[in-house]
């Protein structure tokens, strides 16, 4: 084997993932499978596509060697192939938002309901948490939670967080996460909290942003 064949083998195997990322909804999939296992009928929940419809885009992810599933009782429960995964839609996340302006006239249209809403940075965070100063709530599904979250964070799923108003502490601030920068969950989360006279924030990155940000100190 020459080198030309070399290189020609290496980039049909580079483009085979590339094809399987070039579907919107693949990557869509792909970033809720970063927050934890899901079944096909969570993940059809979660993406608004029928069950057979999200069963073809995960048969091409899995092809690609991007997920990954095993079998419980009637359920199919998928999970990213390799951590690895996650940590390459962080920087497509990064790099798309930097190079294609679209992207930042999305986000801000996306936002653009709940301006006004306060956020705090994650060093403000970890300051804030060290001196007591704030109760730090997780707003997404409970297994999510489970599979990993911000070290301090209380699991408040937003379905359940109404009927737990009650119970949370008006006396200090409360600061509300979920996915990451493009979930909105958190912003429902602190609209709530304000409606009931809590003073609260926003943390606009999730856990992926935290690990990286622990890892880069």
């Amino acid at each position: 084997m020459n080198e030309r064949n070399l290189r020609d083998l290496l980039y049909q195997e580079f483009a085979r993932v590339g094809k399987s990322l070039s579907s919107p909804k693949r990557l869509e999939i792909l970033d809720i499978l970063s927050q934890g296992r899901k079944s096909v009928e969570t993940l059809a929940k979660n993406t608004e596509m029928s069950v057979a419809n999200v069963s073809q885009h995960l048969q091409t992810l899995l092809n690609a060697r991007l997920v990954k599933f095993t079998k419980e009782g009637n359920f199919v429960i998928y999970e990213l192939a390799d951590d690895v995964i996650a940590d390459f839609l962080s920087t497509l996340h990064a790099l798309s938002e930097k190079q294609l302006i679209q992207v930042q006239q999305i986000k801000e249209a996306f936002f653009n309901e709940h301006l006004g809403i306060e956020g705090v940075t994650l060093a403000q965070l970890v300051t804030r948490m060290e001196k007591g100063e704030v109760l730090l709530i997780d707003v997404r599904p409970t297994e999510e939670f489970e599979k990993a979250h911000i070290p301090g964070a209380v699991s408040v799923p937003i379905e359940e967080l109404e009927e737990q108003l009650s119970s949370l502490p008006t006396d200090f601030d409360i600061v509300a996460y979920c996915r990451g920068p493009y979930c909105l969950l958190s912003a429902q989360a602190v609209k709530m909290l304000k409606a009931k006279g809590i003073n609260a924030f926003r943390l606009k990155e999730g856990v992926l942003e935290w690990k990286n940000f622990t890892e880069n100190k």
